[in-house]
């Protein structure tokens, strides 16, 4: 029998000249849903709190998931321990990749973890919903209602409308500080660029092939100006058995103004045709059959962050400063990418570790809010060194947590000794 496809009914509607926003009320608002964003909203929600998580991106997952950064940085200390330095949500979520054959453990001076991305983001997308974490994404942060220190309302643009947000707690976890922007508070931003990326996942290629990092590196130094290459460096992250590999090897303009950081995304897609062009050409073994299967989300590595109660320093990230108020650590080294041609790479011996402070997470001029992950206040050297998805997502634990001891209250005056207890894994052992 024919569907009745006469049966449906088309209305003509107009926008009410006073058309309401969609309003939502929790305990804990968090926004940006990268690897520090859902750390913090996952944690809040297991605490027992009403949580609703917002960000600008149409997916969950930032720029881990969707900037094809490849590799779960931070999380583990040097040779030859390579011992863990922060737990959190990593042991469910490498289990379930492990189970997958998703993931895939890497050693150097230090161990990193090469990821299926695709795997990784519906890995979050099942817990948050799973968690009933209420989710808001296309939404940009338009307005912040502040009274007497207090973020009271968050107000978001959206294609379907407006909507508003109140809370008693919040976390900036945006990347660029967008809330804490918007909401009036001071935010530190570099004298010069500090370039991004434009990653790329190839498929087609025979592993086999693979030249070796310095051979990569020699040659790039040598021909970059030939391809019309800016960075002089790079690295292929090759997922053993698939025959792919994330490519990073430019290096891209992050600027905050709209039209600009739209013509520095299109600039940097061709800046990775480039690099396909140049791979095919000088690596023909590896590379001869490459294809593009994704581009990633324009990754941003340090554009504007929070001016908090204490800046991390370069010499408190080599003196491996413990704090009072430590929630985070990792030993990753200083990588600081402020010059178009490569960047600095400074690493650590094998019991080092480094520590981030609550404070530095803090505005002084507000009581509800933590900033978590790569806006967290620290000189530009510091920062390039706790802005890595380990210590990231630590913070953002550490965020749910001091909100949980203090909502209502000054997040200032919370309870350190109860803090530490709370993240004693991630920064004790």
């Amino acid at each position: 029998m024919p569907h009745p496809l006469s049966d449906l009914v088309v209305h003509t509607v107009t926008k009410p000249a006073d058309a309401p926003a969609e309003r939502l009320d929790a305990d804990i608002l968090v926004v940006g849903a990268g690897i520090a964003g859902l750390s913090a909203a996952i944690q809040a929600r297991r605490l027992g709190r009403d949580v609703v998580l917002v960000d600008a991106l149409p997916v969950l997952g930032g720029q881990c998931v969707n900037s094809m950064i490849g590799l779960f940085c931070g999380i583990y200390g040097n040779a030859p321990d390579y011992r863990q330095l922060t737990h959190g949500i990593f042991g469910e979520l490498f289990e379930a990749l492990e189970k997958t054959d998703d993931l895939h453990y890497n050693r150097t001076h230090t161990q990193t973890v090469a990821y299926d991305e695709v795997a990784l983001g519906r890995w979050f997308e099942n817990i948050v919903e799973e968690l009933g974490i209420r989710v808001v994404l296309g939404a940009s942060v338009s307005g912040v209602g502040v009274e007497g220190g207090v973020i009271e309302r968050v107000d978001f643009a959206t294609r379907f409308g407006p909507v508003s947000v109140t809370a008693r707690g919040v976390v900036d976890a945006t990347g660029d500080a967008a809330l804490a922007w918007e909401a009036g508070l001071p935010c530190q931003v570099p004298d010069r660029t500090v370039w991004g990326s434009q990653q790329i996942r190839l498929e087609g290629l025979d592993e086999s092939g693979k030249p070796e990092p310095a051979e990569l590196v020699a040659r790039l130094d040598e021909k970059a100006a030939e391809y019309g290459l800016v960075r002089r460096d790079g690295l292929a992250f090759f997922f053993p058995g698939r025959d792919t590999a994330v490519m990073n090897m430019t290096h891209v303009e992050a600027p905050l103004g709209a039209v600009d950081a739209a013509d520095a995304q299109l600039r940097g897609r061709a800046q990775a045709d480039r690099v396909v062009e140049f791979l095919r050409r000088e690596f023909p073994a590896a590379f001869r059959n490459a294809r593009v299967r994704a581009f990633g989300f324009p990754g941003r590595r340090q554009t504007r962050w929070l001016a908090a109660a204490h800046q991390l320093t370069l010499d408190e990230v080599r003196q491996e400063t413990k704090f009072e108020d430590a929630v985070a650590r990792t030993a990753w080294p200083v990588e600081l990418h402020d010059r178009v041609e490569g960047y600095v790479w400074e690493t650590f011996g094998p019991d080092h570790v480094h520590y981030v402070p609550l404070r530095s997470m803090l505005s002084p001029r507000a009581r509800n809010l933590v900033a978590a992950g790569r806006c967290v206040d620290g000189d530009a050297a510091a920062l390039s060194s706790v802005r890595v998805m380990g210590p990231c997502s630590a913070m953002g634990l550490a965020a749910a947590h001091a909100l949980d001891l203090t909502l209502g209250e000054d997040i200032h005056q919370v309870d350190l000794t109860a803090l530490r207890d709370r993240v004693r894994e991630n920064v004790e052992g």
